[in-house]
Formats: structure tokens, sequence, C-alpha cells
């Protein structure tokens, strides 16, 4: 059998995401429609940008997988159904689902239709993914967050050899088994199982006893309070090549409500490192720069999860809930004046002229820039960029394409 090739899969929230992930490196993508999938406040697509967005995928050579992963309730049926028949013309690529009904529900409408099993379904072992392969017609697997990767060889052995199995590299771990929580459903009525989570594991919690209130117990690690169900970032970056020994076909980065400059450092990040494998696994040699660069988009602390031993305390933040910002993202290139020389760019975050900036793009390294001059769509000089998404005109040293992104040092 040829070996296929392993897929770099990245989470889009929006249509612009989407096209983020996909021209910076991403082999798929997954993303939610506007009803039934597990991230409601990440934006979404609509019927028609669905369409777009797989006409988008597929002139890149890419895959897209939507998530219908709710548990639903019997008054969510009526409505699925309605929307299954309102996309079942549309070559999605795959859908990943966790519920039983909606798979039947889905194989009933789009006959088709490949099949995922979500990491909401917490396949934690081998015999509950031969199930959903066997019995059930899955084409691949997501593993849980909390199998490890002895766990996850066992499971490649068991299952057909053209069964896939994704499994997260990157991104927020759930303090929840398998994200199943139901503090934000308790705590402000928004059920984190049908998509609304507030992640109340991030908030600051200290602890009071029934009979003295008002008196808050010394639980924490510093005067500010305990996080303790804050967990850290999961980062798989330099083991690539364990991650791949395993069996895992689909490497995939959490994030559908994460930024377009999010998913575009993290996306190059994990390109650059997987290409490097894949055309020399023999010599393949991990290189420090790409982690520095992941470490330019936002986040916690990281470890490794669960793929090498269970989390102990070390796998927690408990000072803080605070991600770490070091850089901003201030615009995207959108075109090129040939007979100015000056670069049109959709504005992020504030800048001015004479701030030191970084311009990057995909599959190439960054390069150090200095705002020399800038001009609003008008053609007058300005001194600085206020405005939310304002088109202004800048002089760089050298041309971009579309879409690199420019970003600056707090």
């Amino acid at each position: 059998m040829t070996k296929k090739k392993i897929e770099l899969l990245a989470p889009a929230g929006d249509m612009e995401k989407l096209k983020t992930a996909i021209i910076y490196g991403a082999d798929a993508v997954y993303f939610g429609g506007e009803l039934f999938s597990l991230r409601a406040g990440a934006g979404n697509l609509s019927i028609e940008e669905i369409r777009e967005a797989m006409d988008f995928i597929h002139e890149h050579n890419a895959k897209g997988y939507m998530t219908i992963n709710i548990y639903p309730h019997n008054d969510d049926i009526p409505p699925l159904k309605a929307y299954l028949e309102k996309i079942k013309d549309i070559p999605i690529d795959a859908f990943l689902v966790s519920d039983p009904g909606v798979m039947t529900i889905v194989k009933s409408i789009i006959p088709d239709a490949e099949i995922h099993i979500s990491t909401q379904a917490n396949t934690t072992n081998y015999m509950t993914a031969a199930f959903w392969v066997q019995q059930m017609g899955a084409t691949r697997i997501v593993a849980a967050r909390e199998m490890s990767l002895e766990e996850l060889k066992e499971m490649k052995k068991v299952l057909p050899p053209d069964t896939e199995i994704e499994a997260f590299v990157h991104g927020a771990m759930c303090m929840s088994y398998s994200g199943r929580c139901l503090l934000s459903n308790f705590m402000v009525g928004r059920d984190a199982n049908r998509g609304s989570c507030t992640h109340p594991c991030r908030w600051k919690y200290s602890l009071v006893e029934e009979k003295r209130p008002g008196e808050y117990y010394p639980i924490e690690e510093d005067e500010r309070g305990s996080y303790i169900m804050n967990s850290r970032d999961l980062c798989m970056l330099d083991k690539l090549p364990d991650l791949i020994d395993a069996g895992i076909y689909s490497l995939k980065i959490e994030g559908r409500m994460k930024s377009p400059f999010y998913v575009a450092t993290v996306v190059s990040a994990y390109r650059a490192a997987l290409d490097s494998y894949l055309d020399n696994p023999d010599n393949y040699e991990f290189q420090e720069k790409w982690f520095t660069e992941l470490c330019k988009a936002s986040h916690r602390e990281f470890y490794h999860g669960f793929y090498y031993s269970k989390p102990d305390s070390s796998g927690q933040n408990y000072s803080s809930s605070d991600y770490t910002r070091e850089y901003s993202f201030i615009g995207v290139v959108r075109g090129f004046e040939h007979d100015t020389g000056l670069t049109i760019v959709e504005q992020r975050n504030k800048f001015s002229v004479g701030k030191d900036i970084e311009v990057f793009g995909p599959r190439t390294e960054y390069t150090d820039e200095i705002v020399r001059e800038m001009y609003d769509e008008d053609n007058n000089p300005i001194e600085s960029a206020p405005h939310p998404q304002q088109i202004i005109k800048i002089k760089l040293s050298k041309t971009y394409p579309e879409n690199f992104i420019l970003r600056k040092k707090k």
C-alpha cells in the first residue's frame, strides 16, 4: 500500500481564517456551519459561504471537513434534517460527528458522506474505534486528547489499514474529559456540549467555608488567586516524528475562535517542520527557529499533553489564565502600486511611521522592515493608522505578495 502524505489540519472559524489556513499551508481545514457545531462563538459559515469555501479549498487541492458534532436533544432533530437537506449538494469532503443519531441522519440524507468521528465522542480505546469503523462505516477516528502515543500505536494496529487517525497537536486543552464539561451550563446557562462554552475553567477561584462567608482561604499560588483548572496549551511541534511513527495521519491544530494571525503563524510553523521531516525523515533535525516563530502567536505555557504520560501538576498554570502576547497583528498586504512603490495594507491594529515591523508569508521566513512612509486611500500623508481595517499605503524596502502579514513586537 502506498504511504499517504501526512495531513496538516487547521481550524477555520470564518471565511478569512479558512482562506488564511489554506494559503499558509494547511492540507485541510475544519469548519462549522451556523448551526450544530460545538463552536457557536467562532463565527462559522453560512450555506452560501460553505459553497464558496469548498470551491476555494478544492481550487487549492485541499480538503474541507464540516463539524456537526453537537449532542442534540429531540427538538434539534427536525432542524438538523432540514439543514442537511440544504447542504447535501455541496461537495464537503467529510463530516465530523460525535453522536450516533447524527451520524445516522447524515448517512440517510447524504449516503456517500465520509464520516470522521469527532474527539467529542471520547474514543479512548481500540475497541470503540473499531466499532465506529466496522459497524458504523467511519473512515477516520479523531482520538481523544487523553490517549498516549503507545495507545495510539495499539489502536492503529487493530484498525483496518486504510482507517485514518487524527490527533490534536497544538492548542488549548480542556480541563474536562474530552471536552465534556458542565460548568458553563451550570454557571451561565450556556451549554459546552451544544456549542456555547464560556470557558469558566479559565476563571479565578477562591475557597470559602460555608459558615464563614466572605472569608477567602489561601489556595492560591500568589496573591491574585488560583487558576486551578487552567491547563497549559498543547504543543507537539518538536515531536512530529513521534506522532507520525505512532500512525497518526492527520495533525490537528485547535483554535476555530482564534485570529487569522494565530492561524497563519501556527500553520506556518508546523508546515515548515512537517515539510522538513517529510523531505528527509532519516536526517530530520528540529530547528529552534520554528518554535520561536510559533511563539509569536498568543499562547499559554506549553506542554506535551497526555502523549508521553498523564500530566501532573506541571500541566497546569496556577498563577494566571493570561496568554503570552508579545506580538501584535497589525495588517495584511492587499496589493502593490507599481507607479508609487507603495504597499497597500488593510490595517488590523494601530501602528505608526518609523516603527520596526516584521513581514511574513506562506512558506517564507520573516523580513525586518521599517515603516518609512504612510498614506491614506486618497494619498494624503499620515503618521499612524488608528482605524480598524483602514486601507492604507506604506513604503517598505521591497514588494510583498498579497496576503502577507505585518506584525510588530509590543
